[in-house]
C-alpha cells in the first residue's frame, strides 16, 4: 500500500468508527473497566520472529521500530520501577509436520504457517534483544492465539495478586485480542496500550483497538500507563 492509501484508510476507518461510536453509546457499550491496584505487564509475541523482518509472522517494521519496541521500552521502565510482575509471552511449536500422526497445535497448521516458528530455532521465539527479559522477569511459551488458553498464566497472575493486566504485543487481530478477551472473562481488569500493539496488516491494529475499547477493555496510551503505574506504586 502506498502513504495515500493508507491515509485513505485512516480516513474510512475514523468515520467508521464515529458511526459506530454513536451506536455502542446509545446501547450502554464503551463502558470503562478500570484498574485495579496491582497490574502486571502482560508482552504478547513480541519474539523475534514477529518483530524482526524475514519472517512469514514479520509484523509492520515502521511501527514496529517506531513505535511498538520504544513503547515497550517505556513500560518495562515503569514496571520494573515499580516492582510490578512482567510476563514476556511466545509461541514456538515441537511437531510441526502437517501430516504428523500427533502434534501440538491442533488444527492451527490448516491456516498459518506454524513452521516458520519451529522450537528448535530458539532465535525465532527468543524475546527481541531490545526489550529482553530481565532476572524476576518470567517468560510463557504458548501454543494457541490466548495467552491464557491452555496455559499458566491465570493461576500465576493469582498467585502474585494481580487484577489489572496491561497487554502489549501483536498481533491485534489475533494473540493480544484473545488474550484480551479472555483476560476479562477470568476477571483480570484489561488495559490496552495503544502504540505498543501491532499487525502485519493495515487497519488491522485501529480497528480492534477500537472494538477492544467498546467490549473487553479499555484502550490507554503508553504515557497515560506509565503515570497510573507510578501512582500505584506509590500506595
Amino acid at each position: 500500500m502506498t502513504t495515500v492509501d493508507n491515509a485513505e484508510l485512516d480516513r474510512m476507518l475514523n468515520d467508521a468508527f464515529a458511526a459506530a461510536s454513536k451506536l455502542y453509546k446509545e446501547r450502554g457499550f464503551q463502558r470503562r473497566v478500570g484498574w485495579g491496584k496491582r497490574p502486571a505487564l502482560v508482552s504478547v509475541d513480541l519474539a523475534n520472529a514477529w518483530t524482526r523482518p524475514g519472517n512469514p509472522f514479520t509484523c509492520d517494521q515502521e511501527k514496529m521500530n517506531n513505535e511498538l519496541i520504544p513503547g515497550m521500552q517505556k513500560l518495562l521502565k515503569a514496571f520494573r520501577a515499580a516492582k510490578f510482575p512482567v510476563v514476556h509471552v511466545t509461541t514456538a511449536y515441537e511437531i510441526t509436520d502437517r501430516n504428523a500422526d500427533f502434534t501440538d497445535m491442533g488444527l492451527w497448521h490448516d491456516k498459518i504457517p506454524v513452521e516458520a516458528v519451529n522450537l528448535t530455532d530458539k532465535d525465532l521465539w527468543a524475546i527481541d534483544s531490545r526489550i529482553a527479559p530481565i532476572p524476576g522477569e518470567y517468560t510463557l511459551m504458548k501454543k494457541r492465539a490466548s495467552s491464557f488458553h491452555g496455559t499458566e498464566l491465570a493461576g500465576i497472575l493469582r498467585a502474585n495478586n494481580v487484577d489489572t493486566i496491561v497487554v502489549t504485543g501483536v498481533t491485534a487481530c489475533a494473540c493480544v485480542r484473545q488474550t484480551i478477551c479472555d483476560g476479562i472473562a477470568d476477571g483480570f481488569r484489561t488495559i490496552a496500550a495503544r502504540e505498543a500493539i501491532g499487525d502485519r496488516v493495515p487497519g488491522a491494529v485501529a480497528w480492534n483497538l477500537f472494538d477492544i475499547d467498546a467490549k473487553f477493555g479499555d484502550v490507554e496510551s503508553v504515557d497515560d500507563i506509565c503515570k497510573k503505574v507510578a501512582t500505584l506504586a506509590k500506595a
